[in-house]
């Protein structure tokens, strides 16, 4: 699904170039649930944005499905992240006045599509919220709240999902909800990648991606999983 070819990116300010990534190869299949780790400035928010067409690299070649999005249009890059890529971010990004299956149906409303609401509620009910569709943001837990944005992440079926820092806003309990259900859509046949810099996230990724200074430092799959408790 993911093939990362010598990809490098170079950040230009003025006439100072700042290296993100440096000559980075990284194949992730279909169905793999990985946690892509490392200190801050290593490179992993980057690899992520390139990962979820947000940004290009510099040089080397980024194939999703086999389409090189380097050589594609922002329209087109536009439309592969509306179809093929959910998001979800440590913030959550609800809209505070909305309700929960408004802010699931956004998406779709950008999208132009006319007929959200069920789509948004099977969404909800596949995350375990079928029951919070009319509470505002204010009215639900940390973990409630990324629950909402995780159902809207998946309201287009994309076939990947990039969490970033998933549970850094979130106390233990939560974290381990969370946890819990982006394993279970990888069970369902989901690609997962995680960006984190918590080793209790990464322990429970079924294969780690170090990085350091714009590189992959190790790739292993892991043996041995941590089990997620609250």
């Amino acid at each position: 699904m993911i093939q990362l070819e010598d990809v490098s990116k170079v950040y230009r300010m003025g006439k100072v170039e700042v290296p993100a990534l440096s000559g980075v190869d990284l194949t992730i299949d279909d169905g793999e649930l990985v946690a892509i780790m490392g200190p801050s400035g290593s490179g992993k928010t980057t690899l992520m944005n390139i990962l979820g067409c947000l940004d290009v690299p510099t040089s080397g070649r980024y194939l999703l499905d086999g389409t090189d999005a380097g050589r594609l249009s922002d329209n087109r890059l536009a439309k592969i992240r509306s179809r093929k890529i959910g998001f979800v971010f440590q913030s959550f990004n609800l809209v505070a006045r909305t309700s929960a299956v408004r802010n699931v149906e956004l998406p779709l409303v950008y999208a132009g599509v006319h007929a959200r609401r069920n789509p948004a509620r099977h969404a909800l009910a596949q995350v375990g919220l079928g029951d919070r569709e009319k509470f505002m943001p204010n009215e639900l837990s940390g973990g409630q709240q990324q629950r909402v944005a995780i159902a809207r992440a998946l309201i287009n079926d994309p076939t990947l999902l990039l969490a970033d820092e998933p549970t850094g806003n979130l106390d233990t309990a939560s974290s381990a909800e969370i946890l819990k259900l982006l394993g279970a859509l990888n069970d369902a046949g989901r690609t997962v990648v995680i960006i984190t810099h918590e080793e209790e996230v990464a322990g429970f990724a079924k294969r780690v991606v170090r990085m350091r200074d714009g590189r992959i430092e190790s790739d292993r799959v892991q043996r041995s999983r941590t089990e997620v408790t609250a």
